[in-house]
């Protein structure tokens, strides 16, 4: 497989060696930033217990949240394909925006103007400084794939994903791919 250099936009999958790692192991995260700063992501595979209305009391419809990463799990943030009736929206790629208006989200929420497959929400972001990530990259701790997916990444069914990777990206991933996620219940 050849290695791609990751850019804003593409996602990271953690390799089957991150085991201990409680945040990303198993994770798919969408690369919402990368420069010569740092990165910044979203773990896309990781719901959690927590439903939107509990967070927000305002909101009256019961959405996901997964956990985005362990930087500032205490803050909500989004990603979507509805820049249109989200101001502020900054676009990733593909047709993925992150973050806008947060009371016009309320307001389409509530309206049911905002379906489930157009927005992601997430407690927390995944975050690596100067090269920080390249590091891991260099010690195989991720493989950098293209987002195929475009927008529909948003709707991806967070169980399966990490396995669906493995697939595609064969070879020695593909033992991984149905291997229990802890090795002692082999």
């Amino acid at each position: 497989m050849v290695a791609i250099t990751p850019k804003k936009g593409h996602l990271l999958i953690a390799e089957p060696s991150i085991i201990g790692d409680v945040a990303f192991n198993r994770s798919v995260v969408l690369l919402a930033e990368h420069n010569n700063e740092g990165s910044i992501g979203f773990i896309l595979n990781k719901p959690l217990e927590f439903r939107l209305n509990e967070l927000v009391p305002e909101i009256s419809k019961s959405l996901k949240v997964y956990n985005g990463g362990p930087v500032e799990q205490d803050n909500l943030y989004f990603i979507h394909k509805i820049p249109d009736l989200i101001s502020n929206s900054i676009e990733i790629s593909n047709g993925i925006y992150w973050g806008g208006d947060f009371e016009t989200i309320i307001d389409l929420i509530n309206s049911g103007d905002i379906k489930d497959s157009e927005i992601k929400f997430f407690l927390g972001y995944s975050g690596w400084d100067i090269m920080q990530l390249e590091k891991e990259l260099s010690s195989n701790s991720w493989v950098v794939s293209e987002n195929k997916y475009k927008s529909n990444i948003i709707k991806k069914a967070p169980m399966t994903f990490w396995r669906e990777k493995m697939l595609e990206l064969g070879g020695d991933y593909l033992i991984w791919s149905n291997a229990p996620e802890n090795p002692v219940y082999n």
